[in-house]
């Protein structure tokens, strides 16, 4: 099963751009085409969400190389989310992760 992440934002327009371009550059680390997909975003109480998946191949990269170390969780989903979070942050972003299925 692919991990599936929901980020949310009050500002969809100005964050889609950053979380494509940050995913863009997770996928040319991992080495991996077609790493992730980004759904369809939706609108309720004044936030969108939309989805994120990130590919099996692009996962197990992530787990093996070593980029989940200082990731905090006891699970390697909380990693994962975790450093998600911590990698779009760190290109500008505010989404918010608001779930995932691992």
């Amino acid at each position: 099963m692919n991990p599936l992440f929901q980020l949310s934002t009050r500002k969809y327009d100005n964050e889609i751009g950053i979380v494509r371009k940050a995913m863009a550059e997770l996928e040319k680390k991992c080495n991996v085409k077609d790493g992730y997909k980004i759904g369809e975003p939706f609108s309720k109480a004044g936030w969108t969400f939309f989805n994120v998946q990130i590919s099996t191949e692009m996962e197990s990269v992530i787990e093996t190389s070593g980029m989940l170390e200082g990731a905090l969780g006891y699970r390697i989903g909380e990693q994962l989310k975790n450093f998600l979070g911590h990698f779009l942050e760190s290109y500008g972003s505010n989404v918010r992760i608001a779930k995932i299925d691992y």
